[in-house]
């Protein structure tokens, strides 16, 4: 800097009251983040917490699950299974003939198959179906099994129902009937699939990815349900 650069570098300034006093060099401020970098740090921080929420909420549907046991003496007025396999129906059509329940409502029939079918495939006696079973051919999703079963329990008075469908699916099956049967008594008969690996789950992954898919489906069951609410059957 030459002298000249100096002197008006250090040049005295008038103020506001008149007076004069000396150019004084004023602090750098601190330079601020980019807002790209804050946002991103803040789309990362909630990635991290919803990972983690998922995470326990998997878990803890995982141990539920695996957890759940069948109570072979539990009775009621009459029995709903959904269908999905023909180890539901053949463990409810044996609840039935047991005296656990008066009726069984076998929910979800593809609207092509016959009693005489469901009794080769289960093994069971045609006999029930002509004075004890009734065919749901209607529903064909968890939704519609939960609204037709609300509609036959009204229908025939029930106030205790024994819900048998498979471990995995029974706390969805359990949510969607809850939502649209109120007041009416449901016990879970979970009916464990045996040829997945539910005692060590996390082991097999065809056991994990079915588990995960079913929470998932659980979980859009319920935010469905907070936010809508179903009306009654």
């Amino acid at each position: 800097m030459s002298a000249q650069d100096d002197q008006h570098a250090t040049e005295p300034v008038m103020t506001t009251d008149g007076s004069r006093e000396r150019a004084k060099d004023k602090p750098a401020r601190p330079a601020r983040a980019p807002m790209g970098s804050v946002l991103l740090v803040i789309g990362l921080l909630a990635a991290v917490a919803g990972i983690g929420f998922y995470a326990g909420s998997f878990l803890r549907f995982a141990t539920s699950v695996t957890g759940l046991e069948t109570d072979d003496t539990a009775s009621a007025d009459a029995i709903v299974v959904l269908t999905g396999g023909s180890e539901r129906v053949k463990h409810a059509l044996e609840l039935l003939g047991s005296g656990r329940g008066e009726r069984l409502l076998i929910s979800g029939v593809h609207p092509e198959t016959t009693p005489q079918q469901i009794v080769s495939s289960t093994a069971s006696d045609l006999t029930l179906f002509d004075c004890c079973v009734d065919l749901d051919r209607n529903a064909s999703n968890t939704l519609q099994n939960a609204s037709e079963t609300a509609k036959w329990a009204r229908r025939n008075g029930f106030d205790r129902l024994l819900v048998v469908t498979s471990a995995y699916h029974m706390p969805r099956a359990l949510l969607e009937l809850h939502s649209v049967m109120d007041g009416i008594a449901l016990v879970p008969v979970p009916v464990q699939t045996a040829d997945l690996e539910f005692d060590r789950w996390y082991t097999d992954p065809r056991t994990t990815l079915l588990l995960a898919r079913e929470h998932i489906k659980y979980m859009l069951a319920w935010l469905r349900i907070a936010m809508m609410g179903e009306p009654q059957p």
